[in-house]
């Protein structure tokens, strides 16, 4: 008797994508699989302490930067202040010096007075007070204050204070200094007091 072929079921033939490996992992590379996710947990860990570690570095740099600022605040506030105290004591100190180097020069005026009660000489009163003026110009000229070139002749603003103008014939006389009614004077240089003049116009 003859077999139907046709009959016959032929099995079924399932893709190789389909087939799953339903072998179980060996004992070494479940380890190996867990020895890396463990690394990976500790290296996520250690970025997390590095980042807290470089967080708190910051913190302490930034809390010492402004102690530090704090401080040079404070010092130059007192540097400010004894700048300020010393310079109102030199300007005290510099009048009382001034006037200390007078003194001698009123003694010898309240001299020269007392010694001229019932003198009738105006030749030995005015060589007394000759003596007291060179002195005390003398003293003015170590302080650095001298009288300004009284043979000054050309008008200049930053020296001279014109007080009057003096109508003139001759045009060389224009803007001239004719007279000093009072002297200038200039201390280290610098003009401490305008000489006043009169000037030809």
């Amino acid at each position: 008797m003859k077999e139907d072929k046709h009959n016959e079921v032929e099995p079924e033939v399932v893709p190789e994508e389909l087939i799953v490996d339903d072998v179980d992992a060996t004992p070494a590379e479940n380890e190996a699989a867990e020895a890396e996710t463990a690394a990976v947990a500790d290296e996520e860990l250690s970025e997390e302490e590095r980042l807290r570690s470089r967080n708190s570095e910051l913190e302490a740099s930034l809390e010492k930067e402004k102690k530090e600022y704090m401080f040079l605040m404070a010092e130059f506030d007192n540097f400010r202040k004894r700048t300020l105290r010393e310079k109102s004591e030199l300007i005290k100190n510099a009048a009382e010096s001034a006037f200390k180097g007078l003194l001698p020069i009123v003694d010898d005026f309240e001299r020269a007075l007392k010694a001229s009660e019932g003198v009738d000489d105006a030749v030995s009163i005015r060589e007394g007070m000759e003596l007291i003026y060179k002195k005390l110009k003398k003293y003015m000229e170590q302080n650095g204050v001298k009288e300004m070139d009284p043979a000054d002749t050309v008008f200049d603003a930053d020296r001279h204070e014109a007080i009057s103008a003096v109508p003139v014939s001759d045009d060389s006389l224009k803007g001239k200094i004719l007279d000093t009614v009072e002297k200038g004077y200039t201390i280290n240089d610098k003009v401490l007091r305008h000489a006043k003049v009169v000037v030809g116009k």
